[in-house]
């Protein structure tokens, strides 16, 4: 952010507030106080009536107001998409307001950000539940330019790591759209490399660049029925799972879709869920130790008996 950004956003963040202490600001700016006291300084001088006082902190004088900000269409999008995440995982009280509030938002935005918003939530899914654990915000520095190439059709150049494997690839991908699943964010887009439909989960991007080359989507493509396709396939292949009571709010947090329980044992309880991947429950399972346990299927069961031989193997 630069100072003239910042010395806008300081005096929309004093406005918002009773008094601001110095230390706050530096905080929330991430700048250092020495900076806070030049800015309130710089912001005095252009004629910003601000009250400050030692040992309480800074506040702008009754009556002042900014006119009112316009949004950038990346600042309206995430606001569209909180109200998509309001809709799925808030109760019904909270569904009027936001839409109330959306519509007004809606209403003030220039026409060229109305068709930006508009782009993008159509080609954004938000289902499932969310995670009990809140995304590392660092992990999600992609998700803009995500979602600025699935609305202007543009090429996304990116190094990659799946959970399957250590190695980065290379990727060339169409992005089609940007879902919500399983406690992460993830782009749907038609892989160059792999030549077909992938997804790939936004905080297991290494590098991200946005190509000045555009591409035509499928005219038969629909994110909204490559989803119900997507989820029908996953579901054809339940497996069973034990896991140790001390590990079962993890699993439960991670997995994709609600666990059901079947019975308890041995200071824990099986439980049945749908896996996408036998390859990706079997390396996931692993990561639990002794506190899980695959039941079945069958093969569920090989695949980590062949993953734990190889760490064992691994370490000698």
């Amino acid at each position: 952010m630069n100072r003239t950004d910042r010395l806008v956003a300081m005096v929309l963040f004093l406005q918002g507030r009773r008094v601001v202490r110095a230390s706050e600001l530096a905080e929330h700016f991430e700048v250092t106080e020495r900076t806070v006291y030049r800015d309130i300084s710089a912001l005095g001088e252009a004629g910003v009536p601000i009250a400050g006082e030692a040992g309480v902190g800074y506040s702008l004088m009754k009556g002042y107001q900014l006119p009112p900000v316009m949004f950038t269409a990346e600042e309206a999008s995430a606001l569209f998409v909180g109200g998509e995440l309001v809709k799925q995982f808030t109760d019904a009280s909270l569904h009027g307001p936001m839409a109330s509030a959306l519509d007004k938002l809606r209403a003030v935005l220039p026409r060229d950000r109305q068709d930006h918003v508009e782009k993008l939530v159509s080609r954004t899914i938000v289902r499932g539940r969310g995670s009990r654990q809140a995304a590392d915000a660092a992990n999600q520095r992609w998700l803009v330019t995500v979602q600025q190439a699935v609305v202007l059709r543009r090429v996304l150049r990116m190094a990659y790591r799946g959970l399957e494997r250590e190695e980065e690839t290379q990727r060339d991908v169409d992005p089609l759209g940007v879902v919500f699943y399983g406690g992460g964010w993830y782009l749907v887009a038609w892989c160059r490399l792999r030549k077909g439909l992938r997804h790939f989960r936004v905080d297991r991007i290494q590098r991200l660049e946005l190509l000045p080359v555009t591409f035509t989507p499928p005219e038969d493509f629909s994110l909204a029925e490559h989803m119900e396709r997507s989820a029908a396939e996953g579901q054809s292949e339940p497996v069973r799972i034990w896991f140790h009571q001390h590990a079962q709010e993890r699993a439960q947090r991670e997995s994709y879709a609600t666990l059901i329980e079947e019975k308890k044992r041995d200071g824990g309880a099986e439980f049945t869920l749908y896996s996408y991947s036998l390859e990706w429950t079997a390396y996931w399972l692993l990561s639990f130790g002794d506190r899980a346990e695959a039941v079945a299927p069958k093969k569920l069961r090989q695949l980590v008996k062949a993953g734990a031989e190889k760490i064992v193997a691994k370490h000698g």
